[in-house]
């Protein structure tokens, strides 16, 4: 099997992968851009869908995609099992996220991102059956200091500790949902402040990772496969990732055992999420956040802001592209 390092020469090296996977989710971000703030979330979603799909049929690589939009019936477009690439390359593992932050994309509100994560074949874990995942992010320093087992204050005095700053200067985000509002009072007790977010847990974990990030941990229920992209990029940032499935019923609960996934509080480690150091994930920003800016239009021409992130070197890349209007919209 062709690995994502595996041919390290000038000509061919895994990079190439990731600067042509940043071709999909610039696509994707620009297509979106009608959309922006007209409330019509389902359009974004579907033409991003539609200019990430055809790119990736254009990229050298053998891709599965693991984490998509869906089972086919319910989704024609990046469905789960779909092959993409041209099937010459590496055989790799896929997860999309045409938009995470349909909402904030339809509402014209920040933080909206295009996502591609990418592994080798068989790394990435299938949580599919279950849907949400109760997560703890933060960057180097919480490796080895924090748990998701622990109590929230706890994880908070350790980490302040790590960082060797004062707990009051710590700043937790959450995502803003009423399941959170016992986790919201007690990262507040344990004298942190929080940063809430709307939507868009991938750029909170990511934010929490990256070194001087102005937010330094990331906890709390979101999506499962929001949880295996954002492991992909923490493998780049060398920093801590922990996660434990969360059915929200008795059959759901069921589909889980029955595809194999550890329940019953059983923690999922970074390696678990994800085997092994050859992660690639790429970020292309719909509408303006922390991580990246969004697609800014002016006069003919279309700008972009891109992340991408590899675990084998840990790197993080900058790519900032000049698209002319009339090729797109």
């Amino acid at each position: 099997m062709v690995s994502l390092t595996a041919d390290m020469s000038p000509l061919h090296p895994d990079r190439n992968l990731a600067l042509e996977l940043v071709r999909a989710t610039e696509a994707a971000a620009i297509r979106s851009v009608p959309f922006i703030g007209r409330g019509k979330k389902e359009l974004a979603d579907g033409a991003a869908v539609d200019a990430m799909r055809a790119f990736l049929t254009t990229v050298n690589f053998d891709g599965v995609i693991v984490i998509g939009e869906g089972e086919k019936d319910n989704a024609p477009m990046l469905f789960n099992g779909e092959k993409v690439g041209t099937g010459r390359g590496p055989q790799c593992d896929i997860a999309v996220d045409p938009i995470d932050g349909t909402t904030l994309t339809a509402e014209g509100r920040n933080n909206a991102l295009s996502v591609l994560a990418v592994a080798d074949r068989g790394a990435m874990l299938d949580a599919s059956s279950v849907f949400y995942m109760d997560k703890l992010v933060t960057g180097p320093a919480g490796v080895g200091v924090v748990d998701i087992r622990l109590p929230i204050g706890e994880n908070i005095r350790r980490l302040a500790k790590a960082l060797d700053k004062p707990v009051d200067e710590l700043v937790v985000s959450v995502l803003n949902r009423p399941r959170h509002a016992q986790l919201i009072d007690e990262i507040r007790e344990a004298g942190a402040g929080t940063r809430l977010m709307s939507d868009g847990d991938v750029a909170g974990g990511i934010n929490a990772a990256r070194h001087n990030a102005r937010t330094d941990m990331c906890v709390g229920i979101g999506g499962s496969p929001e949880g295996i992209v954002t492991a992909c990029a923490i493998k780049a940032l060398g920093g801590h990732i922990q996660g434990r499935l969360w059915p929200r019923d008795d059959d759901e609960k069921q589909r889980g055992v029955d595809a194999g996934l550890q329940l019953d509080d059983f923690v999922y480690e970074a390696d678990d999420l994800v085997k092994g150091k050859n992660t690639i994930f790429v970020a292309t920003g719909v509408t303006n956040g922390e991580l990246v800016g969004g697609v800014r239009r002016s006069g003919d021409h279309l700008y972009t802001e891109s992340v991408v992130l590899r675990g084998a070197s840990g790197t993080l890349r900058r790519i900032s592209s000049e698209h002319l209007t009339s090729k797109w919209l």
